[in-house]
């Protein structure tokens, strides 16, 4: 069947990544890529066009498949709300939107079932991985929130303040996988994910 939606994506890997101590959209991970062509290729695999918000610190180091829309976030300092704001300059029109970190790597699949789950349930602002009992990433959001997305701030809690509002008419999508909740903040998750790797 036919793609008869907008389905787009918004990768934010314009930080410092200073915690980390080095540029994590070029980490090495999966399928000898980095970590920011390993989003783009899963993205790909599960047919969602994604948009790349990057820094200018680390565009060139990073090679992208064409057809990879890069949105280069001028004040990266300004926190992960900046890049939020970009990208969305860049998606005139969405039916449905996932939101994910470079830091939150994730396998195709997860995509999919993400965006499966959302499809059925087509009235629900937000769809997300539920593991253990806690909410994981990424969020896959409708047209609907966009409103809302565009008036996020660092002031007002930036995504939170979205996921708060609608919380609880979030669907959420259990999730045996501890996948869902990888967060590669610092050189020891990172590691210990390494470690874990199918």
């Amino acid at each position: 069947m036919a793609q008869t939606f907008n389905c787009f994506a918004l990768i934010l890997a314009a930080g410092a990544s200073s915690r980390m101590g080095t540029c994590k959209a070029s980490l090495p991970w999966r399928n000898a890529k980095s970590l920011l062509s390993y989003q783009v290729e899963q993205l790909s695999l599960a047919k969602i066009v994604p948009i790349v918000v990057l820094g200018l610190h680390n565009f060139k180091q990073t090679q992208l498949p064409e057809g990879t829309i890069v949105a280069i976030n001028h004040t990266p300092s300004a926190g992960k709300v900046s890049s939020i704001l970009t990208g969305l300059k860049h998606v005139q029109q969405f039916d449905y939107l996932f939101i994910s970190a470079v830091d939150q790597p994730r396998s195709s699949w997860i995509y999919q079932r993400l965006l499966q789950a959302h499809l059925s349930s087509p009235s629900v602002p937000i769809t997300a991985p539920l593991c253990q009992g806690k909410l994981g990433h990424p969020l896959l959001f409708s047209a609907s929130v966009r409103s809302h997305l565009e008036n996020i701030s660092e002031a007002n809690l930036g995504l939170r303040q979205v996921v708060q509002t609608f919380y609880t008419q979030i669907q959420r999508v259990n999730f045996d996988t501890p996948e869902v909740l990888l967060d590669l903040n610092t050189p020891e998750a990172y590691q210990a994910a390494l470690q874990i790797q199918d």
